[in-house]
């Protein structure tokens, strides 16, 4: 194989190209006429390598966490490999069944950083090492084209939607949603300052700010703070009576009075958007100090936004009042059926699990030893329940000898596992537990839901106790 012409002729295609992808597709589509190898090249996209154009393949990796696989290997270090042996490569991704051997090569840009990958998997022997150094030229070509093309693609609005959602989702503590909410809101407006005013009990107030609000936004919240309650209520009562608004991106036209302190603080670009609903909501301000006109597509993405943050501060908020009214098992500390019937009122279908647990043989401990012998068995085993619980799982007493615990999982093996988890822990302690798992059906009922876990529990106790079983979905 002459190699000096694959070069050649990548080379050649690779001006003709007016997209960081299209420079991609052409680079793997001219290597596979001469290389039988799965091909691909795979770039930086935020936090992830995505594949950008692959051949050679019934299925790749759209995307591929740092670091993981060989790809994210090379990525990270900046350091091509050759790997003559697959299988004995603990990080290989598996493309198709029939690889052995497999190239991979930083692309990288003028100053040698790498901003992504180029992949090439073999089925058949090959001489790899003139392989190699013809990926490495030819990735140091791609890599000077994409970066004169502006460099690799970026995120989709979607996309970004997506990632700030989930952090909304996943954020554990009023002050994580707002930061979250700030730098989504930042981020898919791509202005420089976000401010959400909530209401209080004295009042509007802002929300927390990041821990380090820029320039522009500390200025901003001095402003409102100095402004007091008045203008921060009418822009609230504006915001919800009539809807987002954005400014024109227009010089010589004043802001209304309201907007005085925003204007004081430098702000010529605004997007306002109402946050909850109008009793009890706030509004969520971006700006910049640019002159700017929002398009309508992002000032709709933002109001989604700010949607989702408000389902989320509504969600944290309502499971902190439960844990205020939640009032504890005098026994065992553990929470009781008062709150755990406010608990499975939310369960989701397909996520959360219920475990029923009750403890094996406990009416013989009362008998032979006595109830305080009895207490102290139960004591000690919500002790060693919960330890054996991850974050976040909860455990509550709803009877003499019985428990509930109920997670968040992904899928019921998940459920599964930690019911195992808590069966052994039992048995540390001397004693065993029969564990039934049940998870919600679509419209199912949570009682119906712990009915299916105990008749999973009474399953393990008629064959002969200290086991787990998953109810049928």
């Amino acid at each position: 194989m002459d190699l000096d012409r694959v070069i050649r002729d990548v080379a050649v295609r690779l001006p003709m190209a007016s997209t960081a992808a299209e420079a991609c597709q052409w680079t793997v589509a001219t290597l596979s006429r001469y290389a039988p190898a799965t091909i691909s090249v795979l770039l930086q996209v935020h936090d992830r390598l995505r594949c950008v154009a692959a051949t050679g393949s019934w299925q790749v990796y759209a995307t591929v966490p740092p670091k993981a696989g060989i790809v994210g290997r090379v990525y990270a270090s900046g350091t091509g490999a050759t790997v003559a042996r697959v299988a004995d490569d603990p990080d290989y991704l598996p493309v198709r069944p029939d690889v052995t051997a497999e190239i991979c090569v930083p692309v990288v840009d003028p100053a040698g950083r790498p901003i992504g990958v180029l992949d090439l998997q073999w089925c058949e022997p090959v001489e790899l090492g003139p392989w190699r150094e013809a990926a490495e030229r030819i990735a140091t070509r791609l890599g000077a084209r994409i970066v004169a093309l502006g460099g690799p693609p970026a995120e989709t609005r979607g996309e970004k939607m997506l990632r700030h959602a989930a952090a909304l989702t996943a954020a554990p503590t009023e002050w994580d949603l707002m930061t979250a909410a700030i730098r989504a809101a930042r981020d898919v407006s791509t202005l420089s300052a976000a401010v959400l005013v909530l209401p209080g009990a004295d009042g509007p107030r802002l929300g927390a700010p990041p821990r380090v609000p820029g320039e522009l936004e500390a200025r901003v919240r001095a402003e409102l703070v100095e402004a007091g309650p008045g203008p921060l209520g009418r822009m609230m009562s504006r915001a919800h009576r009539f809807g987002a608004g954005y400014t024109l991106g227009e010089a010589g036209h004043p802001p209304t009075e309201d907007h005085q302190p925003l204007a004081r603080a430098g702000v010529r670009t605004l997007i306002t958007v109402p946050v909850g609903p109008p009793d009890t909501g706030g509004v969520l301000l971006v700006a910049d100090e640019r002159l700017l006109q929002p398009d309508p597509t992002t000032v709709n993405l933002i109001e989604l936004l700010a949607g989702q943050a408000w389902t989320c501060l509504d969600r944290l908020r309502t499971l902190a009042q439960l844990r205020e009214r939640a009032s504890s098992d005098p026994l065992t500390g553990l929470r009781h059926t008062g709150p755990f019937g406010e608990r499975i009122a939310t369960a989701t279908p397909g996520r959360t699990a219920l475990l029923a647990i009750d403890v094996d043989g406990f009416k013989s401990v009362n008998d032979t030893y006595g109830h305080q012998a009895g207490d102290r068995l139960l004591i000690g085993l919500a002790r060693t329940l919960e330890a054996a619980l991850r974050q976040g799982d909860e455990l509550y007493r709803v009877g003499g000898d019985e428990f509930v615990a109920v997670l968040e999982v992904s899928r019921p093996d998940e459920a599964v596992r930690i019911a195992e988890r808590l069966a052994q822990a039992a048995r540390g302690t001397g004693r065993t537990i029969s564990v039934g798992v049940a998870l919600p059906r679509p419209g199912e009922s949570p009682e119906a839901t712990l009915r299916r876990a105990d008749n999973a529990l009474y399953a393990v106790k008629r064959r002969g106790r200290d086991g787990v079983q998953l109810a049928a979905a």
